[in-house]
C-alpha cells in the first residue's frame, strides 16, 4: 500500500518549519540563550545563512513528506479522527527518533543539557505544527 499524500500539505508544512524557527531562535526567545549555549555568533554576516536554509528547506520537505505518509498509514491503520492521528504520529516519531537520536548525539559529544532540551523543543514544535498543517488537510478522498 502506497499512503495517500497531500503535497500541498506536505510544501505548507515544510514552509512552517522556516516560521518556527525563526520564532523560536528570535533573539527576545530562545535565539540568545541557544546561541551562547552552541557558541554561535548571532551578529555574523545573513550571507553565511543561505546554506543551511537550504538544507533546512530540503531536510523538512523530506521529514513533511515522510512524516504525511506515516500519518496516513496510522489513520488507515487505527481509525478514527485524521487530526488525532496526526498529532500522536507525529509526537511518537518525534520520540523515538528525532529526540531519542539527538539526546544520543548530544551525550557523546558532550553538550550541555540545557543546549539538548532546547533542540528537541524545537524540533517538537516543528513536528506539531507540520502535523497540524497535514492533519487538517488530509488527502482528498481520505476522510
Amino acid at each position: 500500500m502506497v499512503p495517500e499524500i497531500n503535497y500541498w500539505a506536505v510544501l505548507i508544512a515544510t514552509a512552517s518549519t522556516l516560521v518556527v524557527g525563526s520564532v523560536f531562535y528570535a533573539p527576545k526567545v530562545f535565539g540568545t540563550r541557544w546561541a551562547r549555549l552552541a557558541n554561535v555568533d548571532m551578529n555574523r554576516p545573513g550571507a553565511t545563512a543561505v546554506i543551511p536554509i537550504l538544507v533546512t528547506i530540503l531536510v523538512s520537505f523530506v521529514t513533511a513528506w515522510v512524516l504525511a505518509g506515516a500519518i496516513n498509514i496510522a489513520w488507515h491503520f487505527y481509525g478514527g479522527g485524521y487530526l488525532l492521528a496526526a498529532l500522536g504520529t507525529a509526537i511518537i516519531l518525534w520520540a523515538g527518533l528525532t529526540a531519542a537520536r539527538i539526546i544520543t548525539h548530544d551525550a557523546f559529544e558532550g553538550r550541555p543539557s540545557s543546549l539538548t532540551v532546547l533542540t528537541i523543543g524545537h524540533e517538537l514544535a516543528t513536528f506539531v505544527v507540520m502535523a497540524l498543517i497535514i492533519g487538517v488537510w488530509p488527502p482528498a478522498g481520505t476522510v
